[in-house]
């Protein structure tokens, strides 16, 4: 079960202001270039997490993200 797909263009949405990833990545845009399939499920006991979706964004930095902290780009 993914939420998103190789070439789906996503905003970041990392809701915690004291995570250390806010600052760079929240609500930046970039596009699903890759699914990465891991065993993170086994310890969250959600199959939502055994996924890891490298985002590319405009200025060709790539990054990884899981699901919960992606959004549709239409989304606000």
């Amino acid at each position: 079960m993914r939420r998103f797909e190789v070439g789906d263009r996503v905003r970041i949405d990392i809701p915690d202001k004291g995570d250390p990833d806010f600052e760079l990545y929240h609500d930046r845009t970039g596009e699903v270039i890759d699914l990465i399939e891991d065993d993170a499920d086994a310890v969250t006991g959600d199959v939502r997490d055994s996924y890891l979706f490298s985002i590319e964004f405009e200025n060709g930095e790539t990054e990884h993200f899981r699901w919960r902290d992606l959004r549709p780009l239409s989304e606000g």
